[in-house]
């Protein structure tokens, strides 16, 4: 794999820093697996990209952030390989939106009685849990199917 080169003049920047450490860590991380030639090849040619940037280029932090989230999505998708905590912070997401929605339909059940806020502020707690519970189930699953890496993003 390609490797990634360094930028020492990043350093005063912290968010921009803290990404590119991220993103050095998560190319670690694959280059402890057996990956596909054309899995291989995508990444490559991110990291050549991105290498192409010079530090003070105000592209470069935007262009981590969408590469980083590209190889996430490609190896997710073609080898259901996962970073830390993936499905608990997608399913959070997710039982959020359902717990509000949840909320919304307990008022238009019960009516004027319950105002809104409460039932959005009843409905909200309920779908984060089950989202946070789906998502560390699947978590655990992709942990003891060894498809999870040991990176959280």
């Amino acid at each position: 794999m390609t490797t990634l080169n360094q930028r020492l003049n990043i350093q005063t920047n912290i968010k921009l820093n803290r990404l590119y450490r991220q993103f050095e860590q998560l190319i670690s991380e694959l280059n402890k697996r057996e990956l596909p030639q054309d899995i291989l090849l995508s990444i490559n040619q991110d990291i050549e990209s991105l290498n192409k940037l010079s530090d003070t280029d105000k592209k470069l932090k935007k262009e981590l952030q969408k590469k980083l989230s590209s190889i996430i999505a490609l190896i997710e998708k073609k080898l259901k390989i996962v970073p830390k905590n993936h499905y608990r912070n997608t399913y959070l997401a997710i039982g959020m939106v359902f717990g509000i929605a949840l909320g919304i339909m307990a008022t238009s059940i019960f009516g004027k009685p319950f105002s809104t806020g409460l039932n959005v502020g009843i409905g909200l707690p309920i779908g984060m849990v089950i989202g946070l519970a789906i998502g560390s189930r699947m978590d655990k699953k992709a942990t003891e199917e060894g498809r999870q890496l040991d990176i959280e993003i």
